[in-house]
């Protein structure tokens, strides 16, 4: 596999951006809670066509004023290259060298327009193209398979494409099925994939919403984990212990199989991915 820079495991947290003030004055709290943990970094995601560009900004400045860096996602449908231009010289001002690069959903009421790029390797492509090797660029892996992929093969060979692009590393869709990263890990071994490849983990800690995501990216919840949250009705407290159990188990086995990191899918919640990490001790 490819050096990320140092010998150790990566440890990331991700956020979204806040809607309100309020909930931007939040999340700067748990920023400052969850960067005693010391992560390598904390990225921030990026709304479809853009739409959440300016908190995005937003929340990318309130990172790096806490003293951490950040990796801002950056989605290519439904955006203009000239956009993205500015996007990217904006982030070189800012100090910013970390981008993850995707190629996100079409926005609604876009309808077929999907701007000038089809395919997050088009996006690689263009930021090596515009800025050269500057930005460590991460892309998303889906060892269970991205949800419009008409089969496992074209999944992968567009993952295979996306990394010859200029890609540094890859973010996996969260999963709860340690042998489906494995696999895929080992599948992209094969066919030439040397960059590192850190799972993401979401944090079990509310089933409904849990499902929701799930029935949309085509993460699977294990029949067994499925039935025992399903069991727990309205029972909060024992639904999160047990979920935790449940991500503490899963980051684990992958931790001891090798895996080269892992990134926390924060909800911009403190609380979870803090206790995760104590026990884990990392």
């Amino acid at each position: 596999m490819k050096n990320t820079g140092q010998d150790d495991k990566v440890y990331s947290i991700e956020f979204f951006p806040p809607k309100t003030v309020e909930g931007r004055e939040k999340l700067k709290n748990t920023i400052k809670d969850l960067g005693k943990l010391n992560p390598r970094y904390f990225s921030v995601t990026f709304g479809a066509g853009g739409s959440t560009q300016q908190g995005t900004l937003e929340t990318v400045f309130d990172i790096q004023e806490a003293g951490f860096d950040a990796a801002p996602h950056l989605s290519c449908i439904g955006s203009k290259k000239k956009d993205l231009r500015d996007l990217l010289n904006t982030y070189i001002d800012r100090g910013i060298n970390r981008i993850v690069a995707l190629r996100g959903d079409i926005p609604s009421g876009m309808g077929g327009d999907a701007g000038e790029f089809r395919y997050a390797n088009e996006l690689v492509e263009f930021i090596r193209k515009e800025t050269g090797d500057h930005f460590y660029i991460e892309v998303a892996a889906y060892p269970e398979f991205h949800p419009q992929a008409p089969n496992a093969a074209t999944d992968m060979k567009n993952f295979v494409r996306k990394v010859k692009a200029g890609a540094d590393s890859a973010i996996t869709q969260y999963f709860y099925n340690p042998e489906a990263y494995f696999r895929f890990v080992d599948e992209a071994a094969g066919l030439g994939v040397d960059i590192p490849v850190f799972a993401g983990i979401m944090p079990i800690t509310n089933f409904e919403q849990l499902a929701r995501f799930s029935d949309t990216c085509g993460a699977e919840i294990p029949r067994w984990i499925r039935k025992r949250l399903e069991g727990y009705g309205n029972d909060i407290e024992s639904i999160r212990n047990f979920g935790m159990e449940v991500t503490i188990d899963l980051c684990r086995t992958l931790i001891k199989g090798g895996a080269p990191g892992l990134h926390f899918f924060s909800m911009n919640q403190a609380g979870p991915t803090t206790a995760i990490w104590k026990a884990l001790d990392l």
